[in-house]
Parts: structure tokens; sequence; C-alpha cells
């Protein structure tokens, strides 16, 4: 291992390329809520963070797992419209517990044109939630809605969207 005055070990996130702290320190200074959106291959979380020097505080969050858990989506939460309807159950939490802007952090993602974190955008944006971002990165409304899938998913997201938004 190198020693001496002149080595600096780098912290453990950054070394392990969890966290880029020039981006985080730039997100954080805007002093707005982050929209934090993560991806796995089967399902997408979403997130309202604000910052507190004692630790971040979660306002708001949504799990493409709830859409089956208490909502009875029968579709998978890897596609596009279970990230929007994820992203629009963030959006309807946020909206309730107040929360009117919010700045956009995809962490090590990039932001690909047409990916599942800006269809996530897209759906709290739709719940009523401002959030800075590019209209040309959003994915299509085919795409959004599933009509890209062998099964058009219209009918059932809009009956979605209606038992988040509180109508029947």
């Amino acid at each position: 291992m190198t020693q001496g005055p002149r080595y600096h070990v780098k912290p453990r996130r950054r070394r392990e390329g969890i966290t880029d702290y020039r981006k985080r320190l730039r997100l954080l200074r805007s002093g707005k809520v982050r929209l934090v959106i993560r991806k796995s291959i089967k399902n997408t979380q979403v997130q309202l963070i604000k910052y507190k020097q004692e630790g971040d505080n979660v306002l708001a969050s949504a799990n493409s797992n709830e859409l089956k858990n208490k909502y009875n989506w029968n579709f998978s939460t890897a596609t596009t419209p279970a990230a929007y309807l994820t992203g629009f159950l963030a959006g309807t939490r946020a909206k309730n517990k107040g929360i009117k802007e919010c700045v956009l952090d995809t962490g090590r993602h990039p932001p690909v044109t047409g990916s599942k974190i800006f269809a996530s955008v897209k759906g709290l944006v739709d719940a009523g939630v401002e959030c800075i971002h590019s209209e040309e990165k959003v994915p299509a409304e085919d795409r959004i809605m599933g009509k890209h899938m062998e099964k058009d998913m219209t009918p059932a997201i809009n009956e979605l969207k209606n038992k988040i938004s509180g109508g029947k």
C-alpha cells in the first residue's frame, strides 16, 4: 500500500463508485428537495429527500412493488408504465405533504433519453409536483401507456391512476 504524507485515501463511497460527491454538493446547494430515483432490474424506487446535517430526511417514497401489493397491479414492475405509476404515486404522496418542487438526482445513472428514470419524472410531474427536466428526455406517450406491450395497458394504467389520486 502507498504510504507517505502525499497519499490521501478517498472516501469509501467514492472508491466504490457509489457516490459522486461533486454532483451531490451541487444538488444540495440548490436548497431544494431532491427527487432520487433508483432503478434495479425488476423495480423502481422514487424518493423525495431533504438534506439535514445530521442525515438526509425522506419526505415521501414509493416503490414499484407497492403497485402489486397495495393496488393489485397485474403486470411486471420492471416496465416503463410501472416506473411512470411509481413516480405518480410518489408525486401524490409528496403533494399531500405540501412539496411543490424538487430537483432530479439520478445518482450514478446516466440520463438516457426515454429511460424509466424519466418516465418516473413524468409521473411525478403529472401528479402535480414541479421538477426541472427536459421534455425531450421523457419517453413517448405510447411507451408510458404501455401500447408497445403485447397487451394494451392503457385502461389498467388509467384505473390505477384514479385509485392512487383518490377517485374511483
